[in-house]
């Protein structure tokens, strides 16, 4: 006999976010040894600047060494640390947070938090801001990964902010009251706004107006705001990254109650392209919220020799300026190349400045304006076309037909492969609909899966 918690079904692990996953681990592809498998293009790993990275640990061996001034550090790595964190490390980090954001906000320190990742950094939040039943609101499209990073341990409720494509899924002050409204009708008190800026999965940089509509209402409802600021090394266009910090500089609430109820999530999986290094940390001015989360952080320490590593990486202020500067660079260009290879199938994507991936329009490619049309959609790109990407519902997008893809975890060739399988494989073949065979279908299990769990009323 398990837990409760063991048992019940609300890791989200059955959406088809994760599903597509699973087939793609049946069958990878590879350029070499299986050049017929699937395309791994669910995945928003930054692999553009790796080469950049290792050139700075070869150029640097004593930091890969675990040596200071050529002298072995590892005992003292080796044993305990305190779970604050090594205090150099804590001030690189927030050194390189204030440089991403323009050096407009001043950060201290002593308000960071290490975690074991961002999504240990959103769950600890959870814990400290919400007991179980109460909520939050987040803005459609979301990350799929929130469902259980938010709510599976925690108890917490996710009420949608619905945004729609008439405007660019851009959150509106109707939008946030509507979701504020929806959640009293299920007696849902209402602990905060959680946002993801830059957005994951549009790729678009929040303005400056959307900010002030999430600081007007926190302030009239008395809420407080949670930043996902993971990507905002990764905004390769105009316009620029505002943090939800400097916006609230900009209107001069630096004292104010409201300036303690705004926490950030940031990462290096992103921005530096390191996810397998689980460096995650919250950002908050609250001394009750920085205690509280800094006591969590115990069940999820970053390792010593890690902290080491990076914050003799990230103190190089000369590679850090090159890196941040060409990855930016190689985003863009890779970016570029998806659109251009999406559109040359006659395929759009939303407009965006960031991330590692696009918010691609396929609406025109369904048999129906329907959800179940949508899942026959994306089950033939999984299993025809040979290509995991995810589906606007696993996202909890209000239209469908919307599909995330991701570009900065392949190769040049491996994008060219799959933008060449799109329309000769998908597109080519609606266009012929007398030729079109019945997509191949995923398992009864999936099917009933997927009708089951993408579409909750909740959500």
């Amino acid at each position: 006999m398990l837990s409760k918690k063991a048992s019940c079904d609300s890791h989200g692990q059955d959406s088809s976010y994760f599903l597509g996953w699973e087939e793609y681990e049946k069958n990878p592809y590879h350029q070499v040894h299986n050049p017929t498998g699937i395309i791994q293009m669910g995945l928003a790993e930054n692999q553009l600047s790796f080469d950049l990275v290792e050139s700075w640990l070869a150029s640097n061996p004593d930091a890969a060494g675990l040596k200071r001034n050529g002298e072995s550090i590892f005992r003292e790595l080796a044993l305990f640390q305190d779970y604050h964190g090594l205090p150099a490390f804590k001030k690189v980090l927030v050194e390189m947070m204030a440089k991403m954001r323009g050096n407009k906000v001043k950060l201290e320190a002593n308000n960071l938090v290490l975690t074991a990742g961002a999504t240990s950094a959103n769950e600890t939040l959870m814990f400290c801001l919400a007991d179980p039943g109460e909520a939050f609101l987040l803005p459609t499209p979301y990350y799929p990964g929130f469902d259980r990073d938010l709510k599976w341990r925690t108890g917490a409720e996710i009420v949608p902010i619905q945004c729609t494509s008439a405007n660019g899924f851009k959150i509106t002050a109707s939008a946030l009251e509507e979701a504020y409204e929806r959640a009293q009708k299920f007696d849902l008190k209402v602990k905060g706004v959680l946002i993801t800026n830059p957005s994951n999965p549009l790729g678009t940089a929040m303005t400056v107006a959307e900010l002030n509509h999430i600081i007007d209402f926190a302030v009239e409802k008395d809420i407080h705001i949670i930043s996902d600021e993971i990507y905002s090394g990764t905004v390769f266009n105009s316009p620029s990254f505002v943090s939800i910090l400097e916006a609230l500089m900009q209107r001069n609430l630096e004292n104010t109650e409201l300036w303690n109820r705004v926490h950030i999530v940031y990462s290096l999986s992103k921005d530096l392209g390191l996810p397998g290094f689980r460096v995650g940390m919250i950002y908050s001015n609250n001394p009750a919220v920085v205690s509280a989360a800094t006591k969590m952080s115990s069940f999820g320490l970053i390792s010593s020799q890690t902290q080491y590593l990076l914050s003799q990486m990230l103190s190089d202020k000369k590679f850090t300026r090159k890196y941040m500067s060409e990855n930016k660079k190689r985003l863009l260009k890779r970016k570029e190349m998806l659109v251009s290879g999406l559109k040359s199938s006659g395929i759009s994507c939303l407009e965006s400045n960031a991330g590692l991936f696009c918010w691609v329009d396929m609406r025109h490619l369904l048999r129906a304006n329907t959800f179940e049309a949508e899942k026959e959609l994306w089950e033939k790109v999984v299993c025809e076309v040979g290509l995991n990407i995810s589906p606007g519902s696993s996202c909890h997008c209000t239209e469908p037909g919307w599909f995330r893809m991701c570009f900065a975890n392949m190769s040049e060739e491996t994008l060219r492969v799959a933008m060449h399988r799109i329309k000769v494989r998908l597109v080519d073949v609606h266009r012929s609909r007398d030729a079109m065979v019945k997509p191949a279908r995923l398992s009864t299990k999936w099917v009933l899966q997927l009708a089951s769990n993408n579409r909750r009323p909740d959500r």
